[in-house]
């Protein structure tokens, strides 16, 4: 019995200095640090060196996204779509008018819609020298003129809606503010004045005499002798009047070696001519080349001038509002075959005759006279156009006035 006392004494002391022990141990203070590097946390040396390294570290990262921002820029310039896009932003930023600005420049290129004709197809506007060319523009709007290829700053006359003040092709274009908008295909031309001629020229060309010249211009307005003549130059011959025809198709066959040559066009036969060949397009004709046989004729020339036979003592050609035209295509000097009867003959003309009546009933403001003409030895059939003001039609022969 005393062995078990003992034992469980023993069992006692032992566990009493086991925890005793484990007490001690939690109690017991740590030891003092190696080094630095065994010690807990850092000190404000090393929270300095670490706030230095993570500047460092962001500058870094924003000095890169700073390069890649700029590097993606650099490459939308060289993209010609994107810099345009850039500028035009840009100009819309600086420029608090310019919505307004835009608007204007439509505004006015609607109002110089009428200068195209009926046909639309007008490249040039005749006019005597200063005269207005629209009957009003938006306010803000300005006209400007240069010779020749259009430079920012070269502006002939700054007269709002009116042509310059010289003779001259002048390519037109819309100034509003300190922009220049080119109105695209178009041309003003200013008209030597009547009274350049002296006893019968004009330099060294020869036009003669109308007959009605020196009488009254309200006796018969429609043969009064015209306003003014435009100057023709080797340089400008090639202008376009309109879409199919240029100022060297109306010239006057003589005369050749003389520049500058002189003419008188109404752009209403022009206009009306375009029209004429829209309708036989309609018709699945090909248009792609008119041959003017005779366009205007100065009075000496239509008096004696080439073959003078069934020319009209007051022929309309004198007035610039008549032309003698064909169809050729295939361009061999001959009226093509329009009529698809395998013959270049006067059913051919008659057919463009009837394109003339359907484009007088459409546009009775250029009605006017139609004669065809049929082949000879010397030229192949032909028709006779002009905007007389009044409905006429003959076969070839019985004059063209």
């Amino acid at each position: 019995m005393s062995e078990v006392v003992d034992q469980v004494e023993h069992a006692v002391v032992e566990a009493a200095h086991s925890f005793l022990h484990g007490v001690d141990l939690v109690l017991r203070l740590p030891e003092p640090p190696r080094s630095r590097w065994h010690r807990a946390g850092i000190g404000r040396r090393g929270e300095r060196v670490l706030d230095a390294v993570g500047a460092l570290v962001l500058i870094l990262l924003t000095t890169g996204w700073t390069w890649s921002i700029a590097s993606a820029r650099s490459a939308d310039a060289d993209d010609e779509e994107g810099a345009s896009a850039t500028a035009a932003i840009a100009s819309a930023i600086t420029d608090p008018n310019a919505s307004s600005a835009a608007y204007l420049t439509d505004a006015v290129l609607t109002a110089l819609t009428p200068l195209r004709g009926e046909s639309g197809k007008l490249r040039a506007s005749v006019q005597p020298q200063g005269v207005p060319i629209a009957d009003s523009l938006p306010a803000g709007a300005q006209l400007t003129y240069s010779p020749g290829e259009l430079a920012d700053t070269a502006v002939a006359d700054s007269a709002p809606a009116a042509a310059p003040s010289r003779q001259g092709v002048w390519q037109l274009a819309v100034r509003v503010g300190s922009a220049i908008k080119p109105v695209t295909d178009f041309n003003v031309i200013t008209m030597t004045p009547f009274s350049a001629k002296r006893r019968g020229r004009i330099g060294l060309y020869f036009i003669g005499s109308w007959p009605t010249e020196g009488r009254s211009r309200d006796t018969r307005p429609k043969y009064a002798p015209p306003a003014g003549f435009i100057e023709v130059t080797p340089d400008n011959q090639d202008t376009p009047l309109s879409e199919h025809f240029t100022l060297q198709d109306f010239l006057t066959h003589d005369q050749q070696n003389v520049w500058p040559k002189y003419l008188v066009v109404d752009t209403r036969l022009v206009d009306k001519l375009e029209l004429v060949l829209d309708e036989l397009k309609a018709q699945g004709i090909d248009v792609s080349h008119v041959r003017v046989m005779s366009g205007f004729r100065t009075p000496q020339y239509n008096v004696g001038g080439g073959d003078p036979r069934g020319r009209a003592t007051l022929s309309r050609h004198m007035y610039g509002d008549a032309a003698d035209i064909y169809i050729d295509a295939d361009r061999n000097e001959r009226m093509d075959d329009l009529n698809r009867d395998r013959r270049s003959d006067l059913r051919d003309a008659r057919v463009i005759e009837a394109a003339v009546s359907r484009v007088e009933q459409a546009h009775p403001a250029l009605v006017g006279g139609c004669g065809v003409y049929p082949a000879t030895g010397g030229h192949g059939p032909f028709v006779h156009i002009d905007t007389r003001g009044y409905r006429a039609r003959w076969l070839g022969g019985a004059g063209d006035s």
